[in-house]
């Protein structure tokens, strides 16, 4: 499938609904205060010198850093491409920036990992698009509707979106990036993927395949879709799409996954976030249930902070328990990150106004 993000609409025909209580209201922040605004899909943010964060400006193409007191300046653009997954080591810079392969064309996928040091030199890390073309890591993946749908059932789906049963196409969509000594790891929405990057040599790897995101055919999902009532009680194995990689106090790899369908809440809560092994890839799953988690920041003690950006909240996810609650009521927050008891925030996505992004910033107690 072709660049999976934004997808708001991408599977909403499926319809599959899955039913959950929502966040209880537990812990409220002091702020929040506004440092910036009038930005363009601020997806991605990091922490950057001083008190200052990072913030890239998606679909702008820009790469800017937000001044304590709101003042803001440009430290890289490429218009034209989607500019995200802004993550710092030192005083390197690390972002991905990409463009789609329109129509499904795998041979116009573009992408790459970068840096950029304190003297503004920008350095081309790895082509992460020919990577995806030479190795297509969850190819050997099945999404859509498994075996257990006979023959007979498949055959009387014609429409060809969504598909009934299809493997991980060439797609590849570098979103988020988590930077541990000289590995830089990347989070790739259109790979399903994982990579593991050496940040001086550029060698990749792919270190993790998150698994399908099931979800069961309900009688108006399937009239929804077009699909036939055989389809009834049946999974459809829905795509993992991870959209941030943060690395916890215990050194695992923390990952936010959306479901590869519509991220309203049309078929429920079905974000996720897993824990991956960074030695070995090992996945758990750690959290679910979680709406549109898009960005998410781990705390000292282990407590998880993920912004469901079409909940319209920052959740906050205790360690222990995996209790959800509210932390902020914010519009369309994307990104968050933490600097000791501070946590800064982009809010405001909305495809009524792309311009309408704002960093945030609030006190965690």
């Amino acid at each position: 499938m072709n660049k999976k993000f934004p997808i708001v609409a991408c599977l909403a025909a499926a319809a599959m609904i899955i039913p959950v209580a929502p966040a209880t209201a537990t812990q409220k922040p002091s702020g929040p205060e506004t440092l910036a605004e009038h930005l363009m899909t601020p997806l991605s943010l990091a922490l950057g010198p001083g008190k200052s964060v990072l913030v890239t400006q998606n679909f702008a193409g820009t790469l800017d850093r937000v001044e304590d007191d709101g003042q803001t300046t440009n430290v890289y653009t490429n218009a034209g491409w989607d500019v995200g997954g802004v993550e710092t080591r030192g005083t390197t810079t690390f972002f991905v920036e990409s463009v789609g392969g329109g129509g499904g064309d795998p041979t116009a996928l573009a992408g790459y990992l970068k840096s950029i040091d304190r003297r503004g030199e920008v350095r081309t890390i790895v082509d992460l698009a020919t990577y995806e073309r030479q190795n297509n890591p969850d190819g050997f993946q099945d999404y859509g509707f498994g075996s257990d749908v006979t023959d007979e059932c498949l055959a009387q789906i014609t429409a060809p979106f969504p598909p009934a049963q299809y493997s991980g196409a060439v797609d590849s969509h570098p979103y988020a990036t988590a930077v541990h000594g000289n590995t830089v790891f990347v989070a790739d929405a259109g790979m399903n993927a994982i990579l593991k990057v050496n940040a001086a040599t550029g060698e990749t790897t792919t270190l993790a395949v998150l698994p399908p995101r099931p979800a069961e055919a309900t009688a108006e999902a399937a009239a929804a879709a077009g699909f036939p009532s055989c389809v009834v009680g049946h999974n459809y194995a829905f795509e993992p799409v991870p959209t941030d990689v943060e690395i916890g106090p215990d050194g695992w790899l923390y990952v936010s996954s959306l479901p590869g369908g519509p991220e309203d809440p049309s078929l429920g809560h079905r974000g996720a976030i897993f824990r991956v092994n960074p030695w070995t890839g090992a996945i758990h799953l750690w959290a679910d249930e979680i709406l549109s988690p898009t960005g998410i920041a781990v705390s000292r003690t282990g407590d998880v902070y993920a912004a469901s950006m079409f909940g319209n909240e920052i959740v906050r996810i205790d360690a222990w328990t995996r209790e959800q609650s509210q932390f902020l009521a914010v519009d369309g927050p994307a990104a968050v990150e933490l600097r000791g008891k501070t946590l800064y925030a982009t809010a405001g996505f909305s495809f009524a106004d792309l311009t309408a992004g704002t960093v945030l910033k609030a006190s965690i107690r």
